[in-house]
């Protein structure tokens, strides 16, 4: 096992990693910039080390800040958290060239998976079906002629990074024409690689993900789907497990070609594969995150199994320690990710000085935060305040659950996205379980913003 752990990366996933750290008995060091000085992470752990300024590119994306804090704080492993860094193939390299365990895939199979447009190439090789797309645009006139090939609608993504950044909906060629370069510039910001390709867009489709986890000696389990339907502009809201959207043989089908494909594949350490599931019920692969997700704890409410710790535990080389047999997921969970932005104003990202903070409690409820009363908010990164994660022995059970703890939870002093939730909650498509990633998107957030100010 590993004996001290860098955690490069920020806010409540920073929190989280540094608590999975003590449960395994491993010290824990936090490199923060200087806007997360007083960050929750920072002050709660065994060590801290600033590593530059508030700019990313200076601090969470700068390999020689990173590598240098590991090694003058003398850890032996690097955590990159999710986004930044956590599925950069060269930093993984340099952190093992630096004789540093980088908590994630290997260099090798973060080079196999980067591109998203090579991943859905390798997988549908190993026989998941994927949706027509391109292979990488070389212009605007390619471009062109992809989508006449494809059909419109079509999806414009870029093949290095996800989070919805550079993605764009276009439904005419003079549309694409137009999108084509705001796509690349956002690629490149977001990503430092401006490669793009198209996929067919379907319409009114459900978002559906799979949790695996596959050991250096080809041990592989499925931890079954998250749905995550719930989205405005390609940016998750809501998720919960199991999906209302799958039966118990489509789930349970669904979740085995994964895993036997990722793993036919190569894959290893935890990964997620990401479905599209049409309105006849038939999934379509899309894309793999080689790293920690943003919804992982309704997974660890309905298994008890504790991710990060187990994302650990393979990087340092040990088995799974487990079988499919083993896993079992019970009840229900749902995830809502409160946001420190303003739906009433186009979701406009808030920042200032969070006045009061109140977590809800009670059996089932689950809050992983970083923010606390008198914690300034930066305006530098993402607006994610926290996970509010509710669980339940039946979906209604964890709706009301949900509904009651999204009441207890006060944030003071900044906008957020709390009555939006209890509005969504409470639509019918939603408790009908029918909603589909375009809803919000399709009609407007501006009847569930009514709804959650009322």
């Amino acid at each position: 096992m590993l004996s001290k752990v860098l955690i490069a990366n920020r806010g409540e996933i920073a929190l989280r990693v540094l608590r999975a750290c003590r449960t395994l008995g491993i010290g824990a060091v936090v490199a923060y910039s200087e806007a997360d000085r007083d960050s929750l992470a920072a002050q709660l752990a065994d060590e801290a080390i600033c590593i530059g300024p508030a700019d990313a590119r200076h601090s969470y994306l700068s390999a020689p800040a990173i590598i240098s804090a590991a090694v003058v704080t003398g850890c032996d492993a690097v955590h990159p958290g999710y986004g930044f860094l956590s599925e950069d193939e060269g930093f993984a390299e340099v952190v093992r060239a630096h004789d540093l365990t980088f908590i994630g895939p290997s260099a090798e199979v973060l080079e196999r998976f980067a591109s998203k447009e090579a991943t859905r190439r390798i997988l549908a090789a190993h026989g998941l079906p994927t949706i027509p797309g391109s292979g990488m645009l070389r212009d605007e006139s390619h471009a062109l002629d992809e989508a006449d090939r494809i059909g419109y609608p079509v999806l414009i993504k870029p093949s290095a990074g996800g989070g919805g950044k550079g993605m764009r909906l276009v439904r005419t060629p003079r549309e694409l024409e137009s999108t084509l370069k705001v796509s690349r510039s956002e690629a490149m910001a977001g990503f430092g690689d401006d490669s793009l390709y198209l996929e067919k867009y379907l319409d009114d489709n459900r978002h559906v993900e799979i949790q695996v986890a596959i050991d250096r000696f080809g041990n592989a389990i499925h931890m079954g789907e998250r749905d995550c339907s719930v989205q405005r502009r390609h940016q998750k809201i809501i998720e919960e497990t199991p999906s209302p959207a799958l039966s118990d043989a489509a789930r349970k089908e669904l979740a085995e070609r994964a895993l036997k494909a990722v793993s036919a594949a190569g894959y290893e350490n935890l990964g997620t594969l990401e479905f599209l599931v049409d309105g006849k019920g038939d999934a379509y692969f899309i894309e793999i995150n080689n790293r920690i997700q943003v919804e992982h704890p309704i997974t660890e409410l309905c298994t008890g199994i504790d991710l990060v710790a187990l994302q650990i535990k393979i990087a340092a080389g040990e088995p799974l320690g487990m079988t499919q047999a083993d896993v079992v997921s019970r009840g229900h969970a749902i995830e809502f990710r409160i946001m420190a932005e303003d739906p009433a104003k186009d979701f406009r990202p808030q920042a200032g000085q969070i006045v009061a903070y109140l977590a809800p409690g009670g059996p089932g409820v689950r809050m992983d935060s970083h923010i606390y009363p008198g914690y300034e908010i930066p305006p530098y990164y993402d607006s994610l305040l926290g996970k509010l994660c509710v669980w339940a022995p039946d979906r209604p059970g964890a709706i009301a659950r949900g509904d009651a703890a999204l009441r207890e939870l006060l944030v003071d002093g900044v906008t957020t996205n709390i009555e939006l939730h209890r509005a969504i909650l409470a639509n019918q498509i939603f408790i009908d379980g029918k909603v589909t990633t375009n809803l919000l998107d399709r009609v407007g957030s501006a009847p569930f913003v009514a709804a959650g100010t009322r």
